[in-house]
């Protein structure tokens, strides 16, 4: 798996239209505190028991569409559920993983609050809220 801070993410996407952004968060997190423009939501786990989706990796691979060999870039509030949920499609046989390092909303300040070190949203990267 590789490992791209958000900037580059989207350096990545745009320079690779047919790869596809996946955001692994909660279905709430993903409507309510936004998500980047174009990712399609494929949850890894949600509540209210938060367990892991046990049809993750089939759901990308049918948007992905190609047996594993297309482009998928994964990103969550913070970096770490989305590289778990990559390392799940490297053993169902992607190649071609990513996982995006800080995530939507970056790490956890001095006063634990996100989106003020790090992250797509603090990076100014386009994005939007149902």
């Amino acid at each position: 798996m590789k490992h791209l801070p958000p900037r580059e993410a989207h350096d990545y996407l745009r320079s690779n239209p047919h790869a596809l952004l996946i955001d692994v968060r909660s279905e709430i997190e993903h409507h309510f505190v936004g998500h980047p423009l174009g990712a399609l939501h494929v949850a890894w786990n949600d509540g209210p028991e938060w367990r892991i989706n046990p049809h993750f990796v089939d759901e990308v691979k049918r948007l992905a569409g190609d047996g594993g060999e297309r482009p998928v870039l994964l990103i969550c509030r913070s970096g770490n559920r989305s590289e778990a949920a990559g390392e799940a499609l490297e053993q169902a046989g992607f190649t071609q993983v990513f996982n995006v390092v800080h995530g939507f909303e970056g790490e956890l300040d001095d006063s634990q609050h996100r989106n003020t070190i790090s992250g797509w949203r603090h990076d100014g990267l386009p994005w939007e809220q149902c």
